[in-house]
């Protein structure tokens, strides 16, 4: 059985589960059950996360099973409640509690099918069809109201609580809705200038270095990192670029290094404009 459904987004979700929500008011005050609730993790790749995503998920939950009937309870004769007096110095004190035999339901189990429980559910297999949202983080969880574990009688079900688990990726790192990417290139490449193409999430663009381009240099890429939860626009694509310092050389170019030793374009001599690594992480974090 395949069944779509709607949902609510939570930063946290309270650990507790099951519970009853009573009426207020005179006469009769019969409490719903609810089933308890239901956990699971889904994994999503930073593609889906940046484009949204419909899952579909097993999920194994008990139900009512046909053929199961309920009388009144013969404790509290369908109240939910029973009524207890008690003596004090200031005279006879009546007090209501939930009904220990029914918990408030009103109603008591009296036939059952083979094979249930002794609330008469069974444990069946649905698949619940899950449409993610783009933008969503680690460690956020969905609530998905009613696909929990049903309730006996006339109770309410459940629900499926959803905790987001994000795949690390191998390009890009996560901040919020920022994307940060390591881009490297080549001492020559930085000395000269280059146009390098950068693979996104969706689709590529290219980007142009200047000559005298520093490692550790931040180009920010407006707009292409994840898109808000709430709908605010998209974060940024940071890409942080590092010079790449060649390990083995041959004679030729070690020789013409060692000339460059003393070739003042050679020397550092950074400008008020190149900050340091600690003013940039300053920067990135204020």
């Amino acid at each position: 059985m395949t069944s779509s459904v709607n949902l609510e987004i939570f930063s946290e979700v309270p650990l507790a589960v099951g519970g009853f929500s009573g009426f207020s008011g005179g006469g009769r005050r019969q409490q719903r059950g609810k089933g308890s609730n239901l956990r699971i993790r889904v994994q999503l790749t930073l593609e889906e996360i940046v484009k949204g995503v419909e899952k579909k998920i097993k999920v194994k939950r008990k139900v009512q099973a046909p053929g199961v009937s309920y009388t009144t309870c013969s404790t509290c004769k369908g109240n939910g409640q029973v009524m207890r007096v008690t003596n004090t110095i200031l005279g006879r004190m009546q007090s209501a509690s939930t009904c220990p035999a029914c918990g408030g339901t009103g109603q008591s189990i009296s036939s059952r099918p083979p094979g249930t429980d002794a609330n008469g559910m069974l444990q069946t297999e649905e698949t619940v069809s899950i449409k993610i949202p783009a933008g969503v983080e680690e460690g956020m969880q969905l609530k998905v109201s009613g696909k929990g574990n049903a309730a006996a009688g006339n109770g309410i079900s459940g629900d499926l609580l959803v905790l987001i688990e994000e795949k690390v990726h191998d390009k890009f790192v996560r901040e919020g809705n920022h994307l940060h990417h390591d881009l490297y290139i080549s001492i020559s490449e930085a000395t000269l200038g280059v146009s390098k193409d950068i693979s996104l999430l969706e689709g590529k663009v290219r980007i142009k270095l200047e000559s005298g381009i520093q490692s550790g240099k931040t180009l920010r890429l407006r707009g292409k990192g994840v898109p808000d939860l709430n709908g605010y626009g998209s974060g940024d694509l940071l890409v942080h670029v590092n010079v790449w310092t060649p390990r083995v050389l041959s004679r030729e170019q070690k020789q013409f290094f060692q000339k460059m030793l003393e070739d003042e374009n050679f020397k550092p001599n950074p400008e008020k404009s190149d900050k340091s690594f600690f003013e940039k992480v300053k920067e990135m974090f204020a």
